[in-house]
């Protein structure tokens, strides 16, 4: 395949796991207000994610965006594996998105320089949300952070599990350093120390210990998953799949 049809792929399913996530909070968010802000992330989501697959439908050639979502299987989607991972209780799904919102905010910004006018469009667009996003989540890892005790822990705990998964962050295989040769991609590498400075400062102000790397899951790039990835993509693509011909 197109080195560039992967690297945008790559960027639209992690906008499209999230999003899937983000929509299972609907109708379930600890008040009136949050439930809808909640909601309108996922929608964001989406929205990121529609305008990639476009992107990459055209240079495929073959499958439309809706097919690029709903008609591939496990191992061909190459989101990051936090975004795959279960909601939890509201905290858990504050700190997965905190961690996920501070790296695409860099990673949009800097994808906004891209010499392909297209993803610097679709960045530039895209960062007025996730600079929303990074907003409201980090606001929430503080208040959840230095609130009671319970919420301290809470929101520790699911720090220290969900840190394993944000190596992938800043690995660079083949394909990211082919686009960042030719002015493309972006150096994931070098956000990481902006990032550090993000989480840190947040997670001070939450009263928040940053968790040592040890152990980092790696793999989505290939495919690679965890189990949680299968379960969320029969649900999303159950009607797509069991109606092929439905239009709507």
């Amino acid at each position: 395949m197109d080195n560039l049809f992967i690297y945008i792929l790559r960027i639209a399913d992690c906008s499209l796991i999230l999003g899937q996530r983000m929509s299972e909070w609907c109708s379930k968010g600890p008040t009136l207000e949050e439930d809808i802000a909640l909601s309108n992330i996922g929608l964001d989501l989406f929205g990121q994610a529609n305008g990639f697959y476009e992107y990459a439908s055209k240079i495929d050639g073959n499958k439309s965006a809706d097919e690029l979502a709903f008609k591939r299987n496990e191992r061909e989607f190459f989101n990051y594996q936090i975004s795959e991972q279960k909601n939890g209780h509201f905290g858990t799904t504050m700190v997965r998105n905190f961690l996920r919102d501070a790296f695409k905010y860099l990673f949009y910004n800097e994808l906004s320089k891209s010499k392909d006018e297209t993803l610097a469009a679709l960045a530039s667009k895209s960062i007025k949300e996730v600079k929303y996003h990074l907003r409201h989540s980090s606001n929430w890892i503080i208040r959840l952070g230095d609130g009671t005790n319970e919420s301290n822990e809470k929101v520790q705990k699911s720090l220290d599990f969900l840190w394993q998964f944000t190596g992938e962050f800043f690995e660079m295989d083949e394909i990211d350093n082919k686009m960042l040769q030719e002015g493309i991609g972006v150096d994931n590498k070098k956000l990481k120390n902006e990032w550090n400075k993000i989480i840190i400062d947040t997670l001070n102000k939450g009263k928040l210990n940053k968790p040592e790397d040890g152990y980092m899951a790696s793999g989505s790039k290939k495919g690679i998953h965890t189990e949680h990835l299968g379960f969320l993509l029969a649900e999303m693509q159950y009607l797509p799949r069991a109606y092929p011909d439905a239009k709507w």
